[in-house]
């Protein structure tokens, strides 16, 4: 009698902890209005000079291989080459259900220690790259008022395209400037061969910006305890330092928000260990939700 009380101690022990794990958060977390939305990632260089440029390529790699891991499309929207490798800045489509808000976390600046392939005296230097994931709509250039802004509101303005591009460039007006003359974003587009084009996707930028700007607010506007979401996405916080090892196994990435640090790098640059930050990011998330719901019937 007592043993078979006791695997039923045990069977109902683990059952509420299903429950309390799984069930339990799904009723306290409300569902993501954002959760049907693709994502647009713009990446930029910060300090580091030619190895931040190599690292944005790095990261880059990254979020194209977990896109395609998720069975997501991706695009390249728009990049600047730097003399000697890497990139100065890029813009990335991830088209698929649920990528902005897999992705959103990865919102701020993530810095990299390691030698420069160039560095003789093997000293450890240390860079940065911004990183920004907006919400991606489905819409392109519009026909007419938009909800998130209106047509008189935005400037627009073609020139001739500028930089590496062959016997098109600079002979006919392809390249698109679009200004939202509220709030001063500016969205510049050249990559494309016609203006028709250029124009659709700075359209689409500029909708992922304005976008960007109305979740923050209206999470901003929600209870005081929501503003560790904001926090999460703060453009100019380091969220993430990547170390690479001079010798041996110690090297590291350290996601500062949560104090999660993986040993494995490699695992992280070239497999997809990057689902585990994003997995415990979105976890902390809920956690701080569900603390909120049930403060607020205390």
């Amino acid at each position: 009698m007592r043993s078979l009380a006791s695997d039923e101690y045990t069977s109902l022990s683990d059952a509420l902890s299903r429950h309390l794990s799984t069930t339990f958060p799904s009723l306290l977390v409300p569902p993501s209005p954002t959760r049907s939305l693709s994502a647009l990632v713009e990446l930029k260089a910060g300090v580091g000079g030619s190895e931040a440029a190599l690292f944005l390529t790095d990261l880059l790699r990254v979020y194209v291989r977990y896109a395609g891991s998720c069975g997501w499309q991706s695009s390249m929207v728009q990049s600047s080459e730097v003399t000697g490798g890497g990139l100065r800045e890029a813009i990335v489509e991830i088209k698929g259900d649920g990528a902005y808000d897999a992705l959103r976390w990865e919102s701020g600046v993530h810095r990299v220690q390691r030698v420069p392939a160039t560095e003789a005296s093997g000293r450890v230097h240390t860079s940065t790259v911004a990183i920004i994931v907006l919400p991606l709509s489905e819409e392109g250039e519009p026909s007419g008022d938009d909800n998130l802004f209106k047509m008189e509101d935005v400037k627009v303005e073609v020139m001739r395209a500028r930089g590496a591009g062959g016997q098109h460039v600079n002979k006919t007006e392809s390249a698109v400037r679009l200004t939202h003359i509220p709030t001063g974003i500016t969205v510049s587009m050249q990559d494309e061969r016609s203006q028709h084009q250029n124009k659709r996707r700075a359209f689409q930028v500029l909708r992922a910006r304005l976008m960007d700007i109305k979740i923050t607010q209206d999470i901003a506007q929600r209870r005081e305890a929501r503003r560790s979401i904001v926090r999460s996405a703060d453009r100019s916080e380091k969220i993430r330092t990547y170390n690479y090892a001079q010798a041996g196994p110690s090297d590291r990435v350290t996601d500062h928000r949560i104090g999660l640090s993986m040993m494995n790098l490699q695992s992280v640059m070239e497999g997809d260990a990057i689902q585990e930050f994003i997995d415990a990011l979105r976890q902390n998330w809920e956690q701080e939700i569900m603390e909120d719901a049930i403060n607020d019937v205390k």
